[in-house]
């Protein structure tokens, strides 16, 4: 079983020795060699990284890697068997080689835990956190050309929990199945929004959008998937985050 799970960076990070794991430098193209992987070599979108965060990732491995599994984690982000306290006991919960092995002779998908919002649909979570018009043209686009998939959308979009953070592991055919479906959506996306106006963050706007494509293709196509736990390898700031949840709240930010 060839397990490929990519490690999405910009900078040289700490990583987990297992040969499992494939540490790739996102956005290489016309960066220093930090030396990782580039997702600059073959067919790829490298240079679209600013907009497409961890998914020009995602992309050179659809074109470029050979794998049975491929998945995507963050230099910060891993999937693990439980939370931990120390940044030591959190590296030692990364799930290794042999136990991706063992999860995944049982299912074809391993997805984030849910990421629960209680007070809010994902639909208007989103609004609140980014620009309308990105969420507004998936879902033009979905009901124009993919209108199967209109009431898993619907679905999704009411639902006040989701698998975030773009990040999974899939066997091959529905890597690749997700990916043709996800991306195609996001060209088209490119081409009809204007984002020449966004802030930075706010340009992120394809990596955003794409978080919950995933569980709409997840929730059409009816696949089966294991939930398993993330963290998040450093520690919180969670006065800072509280503040910046208010003020999305109050429509004072979108960071």
């Amino acid at each position: 079983m060839n397990i490929k799970i990519l490690v999405a960076t910009h900078k040289p990070y700490w990583m987990p020795e297992d040969s499992v794991y494939l540490p790739i430098h996102v956005g290489k193209e016309g960066k220093i060699d930090i030396g990782y992987q580039g997702d600059n070599t073959g067919e790829n979108i490298s240079k679209k990284n600013p907009h497409y965060c961890e998914l020009t990732a995602l992309y050179w491995a659809w074109k470029n890697l050979d794998a049975d599994y491929i998945g995507l984690v963050h230099y910060r982000r891993y999937f693990t068997h439980k939370e931990a306290r120390s940044v030591e006991k959190k590296r030692a919960q990364v799930l290794s080689g042999n136990e991706w092995a063992c999860i995944l002779q049982k299912t074809p998908v391993v997805v984030a835990g849910k990421r629960k919002y209680y007070i809010e649909s994902n639909r208007s979570h989103y609004i609140h956190a980014h620009h309308a018009e990105g969420l507004e043209e998936m879902e033009r686009i979905i009901r124009k050309q993919y209108p199967d998939y209109v009431i898993s959308m619907e679905k999704v979009m009411n639902r006040t929990w989701a698998h975030m953070f773009n990040m999974f592991v899939m066997d091959r055919k529905h890597y690749d199945a997700y990916c043709e479906w996800m991306f195609d959506i996001l060209a088209q996306i490119e081409q009809n929004v204007d984002i020449s106006n966004y802030s930075a963050y706010e340009a992120r706007i394809y990596g955003f959008v794409s978080e919950l494509m995933l569980d709409i293709w997840l929730e059409k196509n009816q696949i089966p998937y294991h939930e398993q736990n993330v963290s998040f390898m450093e520690k919180q700031n969670w006065i800072k985050k509280g503040g910046k949840f208010i003020a999305r709240k109050m429509g004072l930010c979108r960071a």
